[in-house]
């Protein structure tokens, strides 16, 4: 019988049993009765969204502070992770769903319920140039017993596909990676890397996706080589960006400087954010949960800023097990502690086997890819008049993809 549960975050999540064998080696797509919270249940919790929000933004900030490691550059998604963490949740119960509602900033299931669909509902329909592709899917055993609510609540509030088959098949993994491959336009070609084990019951499986264009593109013509001082002290040549604006939006706050450059969708921007200390780590580790929230939607129209910073491309995998459960989430990791009753009849219970993660991102002259993205830094004009801001990230910096309705950072990462 199957009890492991694996998440799988491109972001992603995965679902384990403690042991057992089925048959079909292939996934075949499933249909159930979708639940989805309704209008009215919507706007019953419309005071709670922006309250979930924020606790996410924090849980953002926490999850960068506790993956972080001096000297190395970081990237996460924390839209993603608490995407597929919040859809694990829903087969939670007792001090399981309690240490989950904790981890995610101590809001309810059902506020963030709330908040996950309409944020799904909101980022799918982004104007401008803005491609957004944010899909989930749950891949059940047949002998993992995954129950019909659960599968419904799934496909209702997060829009999940349904796919089931023997899970530990080595054909499974093809089937996970090209279903990646394609939410993330190639991006991210293989996230598994190996069968599962023959005790997983499910996998949850959130993939992330943004193409977006600046609101003021940067002039490729602009882009030179400048010297940047990386966390060790070393100097390296590397492209920048530059750009001379007469309206930007701009901070000096929280012991760091952030420039924010909107995209034409007219809701995310891109933001970066510069200590005045070299040491961005130990900058990261002093602030508290709503810092971001407040630098990104505390910033101001500057009337004059000249920007520099480097052309890069980012990209981080890993497993999120340690962190997650030194961030408290410890009993639904733990078998025979983990109460994940609402998620399925399995007579010993199931508990969560790993969370992997995947994110990559480019930034261009044009805008950024996400998913896997890349950070261009173009470079044009002259330094702004005496009264302007001039803005050179030539040493460690914090950025990040914000929505700037509600703070919720998609995209975190650190560039060192």
């Amino acid at each position: 019988m199957k009890r492991a549960l694996a998440l799988l975050l491109v972001s992603a999540l995965s679902l384990s049993l403690l042991s057992g064998c089925s048959a079909g080696p292939a996934a075949e797509q499933l249909s159930a009765e979708p639940i989805s919270l309704t209008a009215q249940e919507l706007a019953a919790h419309g005071p709670d969204v922006q309250d979930a929000c924020d606790a996410l933004s924090s849980f953002g900030l926490e999850l960068l502070q506790n993956t972080e490691q001096s000297g190395e550059s970081t990237l996460l998604s924390p839209l993603s992770v608490i995407l597929a963490l919040s859809m694990a949740a829903n087969g939670a119960e007792g001090e399981t769903l309690a240490q989950f509602q904790e981890a995610l900033g101590g809001v309810s299931l059902e506020a963030l319920n709330a908040a996950c669909q309409s944020l799904l509902s909101d980022y799918r329909q982004l104007g401008g140039s803005t491609r957004a592709s944010i899909a989930n899917s749950l891949w059940v055993d047949p002998e993992g017993q995954i129950s019909e609510e659960f599968i419904g609540r799934c496909m209702g509030i997060y829009g999940a596909e349904v796919f089931q088959g023997e899970l530990s098949a080595p054909a499974v993994v093809d089937n996970v990676n090209r279903w990646v491959s394609k939410q993330t336009e190639g991006l991210i070609p293989k996230l598994v890397q190996q069968p599962f084990p023959e005790d997983t019951a499910a996998l949850l499986i959130n993939a992330l996706y943004l193409n977006n264009t600046w609101e003021l593109a940067f002039d490729p013509n602009s882009t030179y080589p400048r010297e940047f001082t990386n966390s060790g002290g070393q100097v390296e040549r590397m492209d920048f960006l530059h750009h001379s604006f007469t309206d930007l939006l701009y901070l000096q706050g929280e012991g760091a400087q952030v420039v924010v450059l909107p995209y034409d969708d007219g809701r995310l921007a891109f933001a970066a954010i510069l200590p005045d200390s070299p040491d961005l780590s130990g900058w990261l580790d002093s602030l508290d949960g709503n810092a971001l929230s407040r630098l990104v939607q505390g910033a101001e129209e500057q009337r004059f800023l000249y920007l520099a910073f480097p052309k890069f491309e980012a990209e981080w995998s890993g497993s999120l097990q340690k962190i997650l459960t030194d961030m408290g989430l410890e009993d639904a990791f733990t078998p025979g502690q983990a109460d994940f009753s609402r998620m399925g009849d399995h007579p010993n219970g199931y508990y969560l086997s790993e969370v992997l993660h995947a994110a990559k991102l480019q930034v261009n002259e044009k805008g950024t890819e996400a998913a896997a993205a890349t950070l261009v830094a173009p470079a044009s004009g002259a330094p702004p008049p005496e009264q302007g801001v001039e803005l050179l990230l030539d040493r460690p910096f914090l950025y990040g993809i914000f929505d700037r309705q509600n703070g919720v950072p998609l995209f975190l990462g650190t560039f060192e």
